[in-house]
């Protein structure tokens, strides 16, 4: 047993549960002393399950260790099946709200479409289901798009908007008048008998046939019916009917139809973000996308991508009683294969709805960073550098980062650049250049550790502060560089220093021979990669500005006599080292006057 579950204090219950747990499939839950219920899981086999949290050879997190101290009962339900333990998990879930469990939204968040169950029914929206004969629709976990659905419904039907109770009787005995909707011409007046029953009955059957997403039938009847009314010289009713299909045609065209087909599915991807996941989820009916939204799911006890996708597909489909048979996956996953089909698309249009599930995916990911970094840009940051202490192993968040880089052209014009990031940001007035004095021809990794040295004396000497991470812009051989120059100053082993390779971006420790290659996604290897490509952009635009400074002084100031100034009257006035050189002694004389116009004179015409 564990030292948590041994340091339980309800160890000896707990231990006369786990001797008699049974080999079968079912749901668990665990209880604190209160009676609360903190985790509620489901097993294919509740005996090794629920043992594998409490053997001391279980390598858990330090959550779930937490976990298992607070735990004070177990309660257990055997069930025929996977799949029943699935369904029954995802119910409990949903009941008790366990604080170690992955939650979602409650359905009860999101809105519904209701088709009222009267004689004249009515189109509208609510967040409260009742058991009163109506048909609901959804629900919505987008609110955009019940907005653009019901907007559309409203523009192609004139179904009633009144609340007032109608019947056939209280119609007929001429109970009603019609309201001002009527002469906006927003309702038939159905109150009035302005329009049959049938006829009213028959406009509420294409509201349901659109609310369930079936549109390619939909506009098959609706031009069926636009061709009678052509055939029988009901022009004007025609017209009616041919611009409710151009209104239907315009909104699949925005809800993106994937295919003609009859492709019925769900599609799921997500996206690493942390220590989270960011999902997106559309439904696909009739090979259009009538819902889509993406939410981000949180690890409550270290659990693996495909735990929290697998958690957040039975909850939405239990949520939002989605029921399609087939759901479409970037790979397989832990779920039943009674509970639902799974596909792994290789080609075909369920390839392409795939990919676009997954950009949708991405672009919520970014969306939610941008947010975050605009609305609280300091929890943003202290974040990215939690991650980042954990990712590299360091022994303190590195809130204060300095990166080195080289820049020379065989040799020459060699300089070196210092960019400073303070809480993942660049601090822009911290930038320091360098050119390099002791090191003859092109030696990076010479140059490397000049540099540190000149940097890092200087600071000690000075007394301030000591940066939390040095990063090196090089393999092994310019991080041991910048060691040597550590070392020598005794600050080795005081500030953590890495190295970055560009064809890899593999990150070197000093001393150790096999590099650690961080997930590309991860945030941690973006703040590198800036800080990387911000020293080297600084050492660049440095070594650039030297560089063209030297060609400016080789090319005029190497003439005896003439200086910086008397160089820059001659390009203003000819513009090009070539027009000074092709100009006659007069030209010269007028710019610069006769002695200093023969020496340039001189010089350029010896040469031809």
């Amino acid at each position: 047993m564990t030292d948590d579950f041994l340091k339980n204090p309800f160890k000896k219950h707990l231990e006369t549960i786990l001797r008699t747990l049974p080999s079968l499939p079912g749901v668990y839950r665990y209880l604190d002393k209160e009676g609360t219920v903190i985790y509620v899981g489901k097993a294919k086999n509740l005996k090794n399950r629920v043992l594998s949290y409490f053997r001391s050879d279980a390598n858990l997190s330090l959550k779930t260790r937490m976990l298992v101290r607070k735990i004070a009962d177990i309660k257990l339900i055997v069930v025929n099946n996977e799949t029943e333990a699935l369904l029954l998990e995802c119910n409990l879930i949903k009941k008790y709200k366990p604080k170690y469990n992955v939650m979602l939204k409650d359905d009860k968040s999101y809105p519904w479409i209701c088709v009222s169950n009267e004689d004249y029914p009515r189109v509208f929206t609510t967040r409260h289901r009742k058991k009163d004969g109506s048909v609901y629709y959804g629900p919505y976990p987008s609110g955009r798009m019940l907005k653009d659905l019901m907007a559309l419904i409203r523009q192609m039907f004139p179904y009633r908007l009144c609340t007032q109770s109608m019947t056939e009787e209280s119609v007929a005995k001429g109970r009603h008048k019609a309201c001002l909707n009527y002469q906006m011409k927003l309702c038939d007046a159905p109150c009035e008998g302005y329009v049959s029953r049938e006829d009213y009955m028959r406009m509420i059957g294409e509201i349901r046939r659109m609310l369930r997403g079936d549109f390619t039938q939909l506009k098959r009847e609706m031009k069926s019916r636009m061709m009678q009314y052509a055939d029988s010289l009901e022009f004007e009713k025609a017209q009616q009917v041919k611009e409710r299909i151009a209104m239907l045609d315009e909104y699949t065209a925005r809800t993106a139809v994937i295919s003609n087909s009859d492709t019925n599915v769900e599609v799921y991807a997500c996206v690493g973000f942390d220590k989270s996941i960011m999902v997106n989820a559309m439904k696909v009916v009739g090979g259009c996308i009538i819902a889509s939204f993406s939410q981000m799911v949180e690890r409550r006890l270290e659990e693996t991508e495909d735990e929290l996708l697998a958690s957040f597909i039975t909850q939405t489909r239990e949520n939002l009683s989605w029921q399609a048979e087939e759901i479409l996956l970037e790979h397989k996953i832990d779920l039943p294969d009674d509970y639902v089909r799974q596909t792994v698309p290789v080609t075909s249009e369920k390839k392409q709805l795939l990919e676009l599930c997954h950009r949708n995916a991405l672009f919520a990911k970014s969306d939610r960073i941008k947010k975050e970094t605009l609305l609280d840009p300091e929890r943003w940051s202290n974040r990215l550098v939690e991650q980042m202490q954990k990712d590299l192993h360091l022994p303190k968040p590195p809130y204060h980062m300095e990166c080195f880089d080289n820049s020379n052209i065989q040799g020459n014009y060699p300089v070196a650049s210092c960019v400073v990031f303070r809480n993942c940001k660049p601090s822009n007035r911290e930038y320091k250049h360098f050119n390099i004095k002791t090191v003859v021809g092109a030696n990076d990794f010479a140059s490397m550790k000049e540099i540190v040295y000149r940097r890092y004396s200087r600071l000690k000497s000075e007394g301030k502060p000591l940066p939390d991470l040095i990063i090196v812009d090089g393999g092994k051989g310019q991080l041991s560089a910048a060691v040597e120059s550590l070392e020598a100053l005794g600050l080795f082993g005081l500030i953590p220093i890495i190295g970055i390779a560009k064809r890899l971006e593999e990150i070197f420790f000093p001393f150790d021979p096999y590099p650690l290659c961080i997930d590309k996604r991860s945030n941690s290897l973006k703040v590198i990669q800036h800080i990387r490509d911000e020293a080297h952009r600084f050492g660049i635009t440095f070594h650039r500005s030297k560089r063209s400074k030297a060609t400016f002084r080789t090319s005029l100031t190497d003439i005896e006599g003439i200086g910086d100034k008397t160089a820059q009257d001659l390009l203003i006035r000819f513009s090009s080292v070539k027009q000074i050189s092709e100009a006659s002694l007069e030209e010269l004389v007028k710019c610069v006057g006769p002695s200093k116009a023969r020496k340039v004179y001189d010089h350029y015409h010896k040469e031809y």
